[in-house]
């Protein structure tokens, strides 16, 4: 799963973060108590169409639970790498069957028993292509697991920041691609049919398949919408530093358009290459927010802040219509910030934009390959000019 299951915050005090590494500044400050509907867990375990497995099964299946089959570690504790056999989901040779990775809670951890729940209560019930699949789960005695599908790229938080031989960074199109999922799965959420609030939208839980199809994973802090006719719903303030949007963590009213302001900080974070809150930044650049939004609005500007990577993948009419997406999600007032309906229209159309910019850039260079290829031609020809013709023999 890479490193996706990034520790979070719980920010009843929102600048009271206490992180100090500018890479890693979503941490976790207490336990937190993950919504659930109102039905009993062995009802929830019931309802589930998972696999239920033995702790035995998945300790053969990640060679007990070995260092080196490590993926990643987030609040919940670490993710394994497993194989099982994908039709009896027994416990295979690594290197054969169905790859997994398993989830296993940490009992020192801040997450907990609830938020295991609610992953089950959430991605036992929904499917969609974009919302990352859960095979299982592990309830025995004191042990907690959950058991998904291998997503084999990682997140898109390894692809956009850091900086490695295995993760390479993602082109324009491929992130305007999996942006474009990313909000379908979001779309889906929000819909009548789920009515879900997602409430940890960020980079590092969206997970890129083998051909970078993207789908949100880790669903211990989703909550069901608001119901009766109710505009919001009340909780307590949980999620992430810097995604979480202003309203959320000033009154705790959460809604869905709470996760159309997280969106537009992936998208911007996607647009620039740079993290949302970054010490390690110069002064006055630590947050990507207000240091990105004088430039987001102008085409002169717009260029300055792009990711230098992916430089020349774009047509300026691009990047300022994807700019002026990201603003639109992360208006202050809610009620001004597009339903992901929108959202999903407005990629949509842009990544149409890149096609035919893509296509008008292959026209151009085989024209020019052309030009040049025939004025070389010429340029052979005249250098040798044919033999002037023997004179007649009379």
């Amino acid at each position: 799963m890479g490193s996706c299951f990034s520790v979070r915050i719980k920010a009843e005090s929102p600048l009271h973060a206490g992180a100090s590494d500018g890479r890693e500044l979503s941490s976790r400050l207490s336990y937190s108590s993950a919504p659930l509907t109102p039905r009993s867990q062995s009802e929830i375990l019931e309802s589930s169409n998972l696999k239920s497995f033995s702790f035995n099964e998945l300790r053969v299946a990640t060679r007990n639970f070995r260092p080196d089959s490590v993926l990643g570690e987030g609040g919940f504790g670490c993710v394994f790498k497993g194989w099982i056999d994908e039709h009896t989901f027994k416990a295979a040779r690594p290197g054969t069957g169905l790859v997994i990775a398993v989830k296993r809670l940490n009992q020192e951890g801040f997450q907990g028993h609830k938020e295991w729940l609610a992953e089950i209560t959430y991605l036992g019930q929904l499917s969609h292509p974009n919302l990352v699949k859960l095979i299982g789960y592990c309830l025995e005695d004191e042990h907690r697991l959950l058991v998904y599908e291998f997503m084999p790229r990682g997140s898109l938080e390894n692809h956009l920041f850091r900086r490695s031989t295995y993760f390479q960074p993602l082109s324009w199109n491929l992130r305007m691609k999996v942006a474009l999922e990313a909000a379908k799965g979001l779309e889906y959420l929000h819909s009548p049919e789920a009515k879900v609030i997602y409430r940890d939208f960020k980079s590092s839980n969206i997970l890129l398949d083998a051909n970078y199809n993207a789908k949100l994973s880790d669903f211990g802090l989703a909550k069901d919408g608001p119901i009766d006719g109710k505009s919001h719903v009340s909780t307590r303030v949980m999620g992430t530093f810097g995604y979480a949007a202003p309203e959320y963590m000033a009154t705790g009213h959460l809604t869905a358009r709470s996760d159309v302001y997280s969106f537009g900080v992936v998208l911007l974070e996607m647009l620039t290459g740079r993290r949302v809150l970054d010490k390690n930044r110069p002064h006055g650049e630590h947050n990507l927010i207000e240091w990105a939004k004088p430039f987001l609005a102008s085409k002169r500007k717009i260029l300055r802040i792009m990711d230098h990577r992916i430089e020349g993948q774009y047509s300026v009419e691009g990047a300022l219509k994807a700019a002026l997406l990201a603003v639109k999600c992360l208006a202050l007032e809610p009620k001004f910030r597009p339903k992901m309906p929108e959202v999903v229209k407005a990629l949509e159309q842009l990544q149409n934009l890149n096609e035919v910019g893509s296509l008008k850039r292959e026209t151009t260079q085989r024209k020019h390959h052309r030009t040049c290829t025939d004025e070389a031609s010429s340029r052979k020809t005249s250098s040798y000019p044919r033999p002037a013709a023997s004179p007649l023999v009379t």
